[in-house]
């Protein structure tokens, strides 16, 4: 199997091996750039990913003479890995308390870290690589992460703002940004502002997030965020405003309405609360 079709088909269906077939990929200097970034891309995903895949998208992310593009993709592979590795972290032992269930070990989990970090400190690293570092950084929160996160805030690159709002779903202490940017005119950094809002349950910030979910005028992708957000932040108001969504044509909304409520406990179905579900639902 090719490495285009390889990628066209859903991770749980690659076949055995494919993390070796990456490897050699990401190894050979020959490989062309639009198969590495494929490449690079694929490796992070969880049914592949392990400390040799890792080895080789640190050794691109270091690598000077990588493109821009190329090294903030192995950046951002490394991330998934990253978080799942740090939620089960245990410091009190030193280690993960169950090893075989992480896709990484402790000490590639350790120099994912300390790589990033050197990096983003080299300011020779291209701007694009250095805002995908800290965006793959944070997903293992770690002290120096709130410093950069200021400084980028505060840059008067847009591109920097949008990497700290999105820095702001990781790293706790940012609520009064995170409102501040619900107001941007840039949608990205809008979206995430929204997401960030919704994970950190800004209180604040409900009357915005109320509003988009009932506008007819929230661009879909916006709307599914704010959906999210708002069971998370005031679940009980958040179950008077979805329920009219449910009726809608896009499946999309309709699951993501579902899944929200699901977050809080509040399922909907039949049985003895029927009356009752139908009673919100309508």
């Amino acid at each position: 199997m090719d490495l285009k079709t390889l990628y066209d088909t859903p991770p749980w269906e690659w076949p055995e091996g494919t993390d070796k077939m990456l490897l050699g990929i990401l190894r050979d200097d020959r490989t062309d750039q639009s198969n590495c970034l494929l490449a690079a891309e694929m490796a992070g995903d969880s049914t592949v990913v392990n400390d040799e895949l890792v080895d080789a998208l640190l050794s691109i992310l270091g690598n000077g003479d990588a493109s821009d593009g190329l090294r903030g993709r192995a950046a951002i592979s490394l991330g998934p890995a990253l978080e799942y590795a740090d939620i089960e972290w245990f410091e009190d032992l030193g280690g993960f308390a169950d090893p075989a269930a992480v896709p990484i070990s402790g000490p590639t989990f350790r120099k994912i870290q300390e790589t990033l970090r050197k990096l983003y400190a080299d300011a020779g690293v291209p701007k694009n690589a250095r805002r995908r570092i800290l965006e793959a950084a944070v997903r293992a929160p770690q002290g120096w992460h709130q410093n950069a996160i200021r400084a980028a805030y505060l840059s008067d690159d847009e591109d920097w703002k949008l990497t700290a709002v999105f820095c702001m779903r990781y790293i706790r202490g940012f609520d009064d940004w995170i409102l501040e940017s619900l107001d941007s005119k840039n949608e990205d950094i809008h979206y995430q502002a929204v997401c960030a809002a919704g994970n950190w349950e800004v209180d604040a910030a409900w009357p915005h997030i109320a509003g988009l979910v009932t506008s007819a005028k929230t661009e879909k992708s916006l709307l599914l965020a704010a959906i999210e957000a708002s069971a998370s932040i005031r679940a009980q108001e958040a179950q008077e405003i979805l329920g009219r969504l449910t009726d809608g044509d896009d499946e999309d909304i309709v699951e993501a309405v579902y899944e929200a409520m699901a977050m809080v406990g509040e399922f909907w179905g039949e049985g003895d609360d029927e009356e009752e579900d139908d009673e919100f639902l309508h």
